[in-house]
C-alpha cells in the first residue's frame, strides 16, 4: 500500500499537482552498537519514528512528507571502529544547503531534521542555513528526548543500551544477535570530573570508553518496551508534525 506521507513510496501523478505543507529528513548514521546490534541501528530508529509519525500526522490532516533517511553521521571519535562511516558537519552542511534549495525553490518553507544520531549537532548549522534561506522554517526534532526514557527502562544508558536493544528488538527482531552475545555496555568515565559532570566538553574517543562499542548495559531490554516507547514517541512526534504544518511561522510568539 503507497504511503502518500513517504516520499519514496509516492509518486508523479500523486505529486504534479499536490504540495506539502512540511517536509521531514531523518538523519542517522552507520556505525557499530555493541556487539548484537546492526549497524543500521540508527537509521531503522529514524526512519521507523519519522514514518510512524508521519502516518499519525497524516492521519490528521497534516500534509507532511518524509525524505529517505540519511544513513551517515559525524563519527569523529570512532574513526578506528571498523566501518563506522564518518560523515563531516561540513557535509552535512552542503547536502542540507542543496536540499534546502529545492525545497525552497519548489514552495515548500518548512523543513524539519528528525535526528537518529547523538553525534549529530544540529544548532550551528542550522543557524547559518537560516540565513542563507530567510523564507524557510528551519528546525530540529530529536526523537530521543521526546518522552521520560526512565519511566520505560530500568537503566536507561547512551548507545545501544537497553532503549535502543528494546526499540530494535520491536522494529528489526532478525538484526538482533542472540543475548549470550551482548556485551555489558560498560562506560568508562573521564577522570577529569567536570567533563563527566556535563559542563565541559571533549570528544569521547569510542574504543577508550568501551570494549564491546556499547555505553549502557541492554541486559533488561525487552521488545514489549521497545513498543510502548516507540508508540509513546511517535504520538507525541506526530502531533508535532501537525503544529508545524499548520502553523503561521510568522507569528509564532505571544
Amino acid at each position: 500500500m503507497i504511503r502518500p506521507y513517504v516520499l519514496a513510496d509516492t509518486n508523479w501523478k500523486h505529486l504534479k499537482d499536490f504540495k506539502y505543507d512540511l517536509a521531514i529528513l531523518p538523519w542517522g548514521a552507520t556505525e557499530a552498537h555493541n556487539y548484537h546490534l546492526p549497524y543500521s541501528t540508527d537509521v531503522i530508529e529514524g526512519t521507523a519514528v519519522a514514518e510512524e509519525s508521519g502516518k499519525i500526522a497524516w492521519e490528521k490532516g497534516a500534509k507532511v512528507v518524509i525524505l529517505p533517511t540519511i544513513p551517515f553521521g559525524v563519527n569523529t571519535g570512532q574513526s578506528d571502529i571498523y566501518l563506522d562511516v564518518n560523515l563531516n558537519p561540513s557535509t552535512q552542511f552542503a547536502i542540507l544547503k542543496d536540499v534546502i534549495t529545492v525545497l525552497d525553490r519548489q514552495g515548500i518553507r518548512k523543513f524539519m531534521i528528525l535526528n537518529s544520531h547523538g553525534g549529530n549537532n544540529w544548532k550551528s548549522i542550522v543557524r547559518e542555513l537560516g540565513l542563507l534561506f530567510p523564507k524557510m522554517f528551519l528546525c530540529v526534532g530529536e526523537w530521543v528526548k521526546t518522552v521520560d526514557r526512565t519511566k520505560y527502562f530500568d537503566d536507561p544508558g547512551d548507545h545501544a543500551d537497553e532503549m535502543e536493544t528494546s526499540l530494535i528488538l520491536h522494529l528489526a527482531p532478525d538484526l538482533v544477535l542472540d543475548k549470550k552475545e551482548w556485551g555489558d555496555g560498560n562506560e568508562k568515565k573521564n577522570k577529569i570530573e567536570a567533563f563527566t559532570q556535563g559542563w565541559a566538553w571533549s570528544e569521547r574517543p569510542w574504543s577508550k570508553i568501551s570494549e564491546d562499542t556499547g555505553v549502557g548495559n541492554p541486559q533488561a531490554s525487552t521488545k514489549a518496551k521497545g513498543e510502548r516507547f516507540f508508540n509513546a514517541i511517535c504520538e507525541k512526534m506526530g502531533q508535532l508534525f501537525v503544529e508545524i504544518a499548520e502553523a503561521d511561522t510568522d507569528n509564532l510568539y505571544e
